[in-house]
């Protein structure tokens, strides 16, 4: 452990020498306020709350800390793995309630501090299915007068759930996991949301305030709903002691820069999985072939991007690209997935497979469970209500059953024998709902669940790289990448669906090591169109196509991938680094997106989704470029380049995209 700063051991000592201990500690001051019967919290003589208590449920009664007949606090000096700071924690007790103990851990330097609270029951065990460590009845102005909004983020990315970009004009929004209120001319905003995952279901609740600042705002753990994907209410926690989510509340200069804070805190909390190798390039059946997949098909794409594309750019920074079969791989017989595995190995390719770990398709409960006969399908089904749950046409099934490891153990022996070395799991939602039990006793809501089946998929194929599709955002780290928006094909609405997911989620490559922005599929589609979704795969994460390059395919679509998936200039941006949105204002999605590399150089990705021209000016400066200075700006697809100072002019032809490289000269 480092040693603590003495001015900080000797600044504690005075707070915890007060009556009403506070903590003043670099950026940050926390006090409790006597009036508000809260905590007042300050960064830097902002005020973003005059009154932050913590609530929680028993049975139906909601408790908070106001209720409480007497407290005390102390501040003590902390080290942990988010650096050194200081904890104050406030002990509330009365003779009818389990005790509360509210934490604040300060960070001087940090831009956010984070908070939770326990609750312990003595010799009783405590339960509770809500628990909301920052409740705010009245927001303090945060915010300039001006373009104020509130982020919408999804729990997860199924039924083409879309994130959002609201004006202060709501009567009520609630996000999931995390919340985001901001200025979008002078960028500055609140980030607040769950770093942990293991128990809780995070939710934000914002109710209307006035057009410069939402009114007020709860963040609980115990959200449940039909965007959760759940028909009954969050599980409960129980035991001596129960814990709320531990929550991040910062204020940023660039709410875009909190949102990429948030997400590396809570990579300290659960590190992201890393992969030994380079962002993967590859080809996925369900692009185009789905269920017409063959094996013979199966060995001829792999062939083609052979004789094709792996010689002519079309390679990741290691020189391979994955050929990944999708459903329908299991109509192939074990010889013919190891022939193909071994056929993809002499071509310099990676092999990939596909299963669905929580689900069941057939949805006949009195059928065999073939990799655990002692078991039917009826056993292992997630019940709500008393029925089996359904979504997207599947039955949920209990991640802690143990017929549900003996299918993981079979498929995974299955899977190592062949040799596949990628897997796309998919539908996991379905192991994440809450439940009326699950054959584990000691797990007790959703997250539990999906954590347990988790932590098993990583022991049978965590050697594997693991590519989510249809998920929950959290928890992330049991998984090298994640589909940003699932179901996205060919057309300008494709790349404009996938591009809504990177314009408020591009941050989620803090948790996961690349986003994924899902088939990138050049069929019947125009040139321009082709041009977009490109770009929208290459600036997002994972660079994955998908039309049919068997002998069968048209040549059309092979025409088209020689001609827009061998751009060098273009692939080589392709590096797994999700470029962040320019503004933040979209209804639908933002069509400018930067990143800067830190070699000087950035590359700004300007989309036009509609069926006209647009014409644009974009200010260097809301790039985050000096507009004083001259750049070279090269176009990538078309090679053609120019001198830009203070402002770039560009004309983005109808469902069609422009990517710039801007250097100095």
């Amino acid at each position: 452990m480092k040693l603590i700063n003495l001015n900080l051991l000797l600044l504690l000592a005075l707070v915890v020498s007060c009556s009403e201990p506070s903590v003043s500690s670099g950026k940050w001051t926390v006090s409790y306020d006597q009036e508000q019967k809260g905590h007042r919290i300050e960064k830097e003589s902002q005020l973003l709350s005059d009154g932050v208590y913590a609530s929680y449920k028993l049975g139906d009664k909601l408790v908070t800390t106001r209720d409480y007949r007497s407290s005390r606090s102390k501040a003590t000096a902390i080290s942990d793995a988010f650096g050194e700071g200081s904890l104050l924690q406030v002990t509330y007790t009365d003779s009818n309630l389990p005790t509360l103990v509210q934490s604040f851990y300060i960070y001087p330097e940090k831009d956010y501090l984070l908070t939770e609270f326990t609750l312990q029951g003595g010799n009783a065990d405590v339960e509770s299915n809500y628990m909301a460590p920052v409740n705010i009845d009245r927001m303090p102005a945060l915010l300039a007068e001006g373009d104020n909004r509130a982020l919408f983020q999804p729990f997860d990315n199924d039924c083409w759930i879309r994130y959002q970009s609201h004006p202060l004009t709501f009567d009520q929004l609630r996000s999931y996991e995390v919340a985001t209120v901001f200025n979008n001319k002078d960028r500055k905003g609140l980030v607040i949301g769950s770093v942990e995952h293991s128990d809780w279901k995070t939710g934000i609740d914002m109710v209307k305030g006035d057009r410069s600042n939402i009114g007020s705002l709860v963040c609980f753990g115990g959200v449940a709903d039909t965007l959760t994907r759940d028909s009954k209410a969050h599980g409960s926690l129980k035991g001596k002691t129960v814990k709320s989510p531990k929550v991040f509340v910062g204020f940023f200069n660039d709410w875009r820069a909190g949102l990429e804070e948030y997400g590396k805190a809570n990579a300290v909390v659960a590190p992201v999985k890393k992969w030994p190798g380079a962002v993967t390039f590859g080809w996925n059946s369900w692009g185009a072939l789905q269920f017409k997949l063959t094996y013979q098909k199966a060995l001829e794409v792999s062939d083609f991007f052979r004789d094709n594309l792996q010689n002519n750019h079309f390679v990741n920074p290691d020189g391979n690209v994955t050929i990944g079969l999708d459903s329908g791989w299991n109509s192939f017989k074990d010889e013919e997935l190891k022939d193909f595995v071994d056929h993809c190995t002499a071509n310099g390719q990676i092999a990939g497979v596909y299963w669905t770990p929580f689900t069941d398709w057939g949805r006949r409960p009195d059928r065999t469970i073939k990799d655990a006969p002692d078991y039917k399908y009826k056993d292992v089904y997630l019940y709500a209500n008393g029925q089996p749950q359904e979504l997207d046409g599947a039955y949920a099934i209990d991640p802690t059953h143990p017929a549900i490891e003996e299918m993981m153990k079979k498929t995974s022996e299955l899977f190592h024998r062949c040799g596949f070395k990628y897997v796309k799991m998919d539908f996991m939602t379905h192991g994440a709902m809450e439940a009326d039990k699950w054959y584990n006793p000691e797990i007790r809501t959703g997250i539990q669940a999906y954590n347990y089946g988790m932590q098993l998929l990583n022991k049978y194929f965590g050697d594997m790289y693991i590519n989510l599709s249809i998920s929950p955002v959290f928890p992330a780290h049991y998984a090298n990448s994640r589909r940003i928006a699932c179901d996205a094909w060919n057309k300008i609405k494709d790349t404009e669906y996938t591009l809504n997911a990177l314009s408020y989620g591009w941050w989620q490559d803090e948790v996961y090591q690349y986003n994924d922005a899902d088939h990138l599929v050049l069929r019947e589609a125009t040139e321009g169109e082709n041009r977009a979704r490109m770009t929208s795969g290459a600036i997002t994460g994972l660079y994955i196509v998908g039309d049919d390059f068997s002998k069968g395919g048209k040549q059309i679509d092979k025409d088209r991938a020689l001609k827009f998936m061998t751009n060098q200039r273009v692939n080589d941006v392709a590096r797994g680094i999700s470029f962040a949105p320019v503004e933040g204002n979209g209804e639908r999605s933002e069509n400018q997106f930067i990143r800067h590399d830190a070699d000087g150089s950035s590359y700004f990705a300007i989309f036009n989704y509609s069926e006209d021209e647009m014409n644009a000016t974009v200010l260097l400066e809301r790039l985050g470029l000096e507009p004083t200075v001259t750049y070279r700006a090269r176009e990538l697809w078309s090679g053609y380049e120019q001198p830009v100072k203070e402002k770039l002019t560009v004309t983005v032809p109808a469902r069609d995209a422009l990517l710039y490289k801007i250097e100095n000269n």
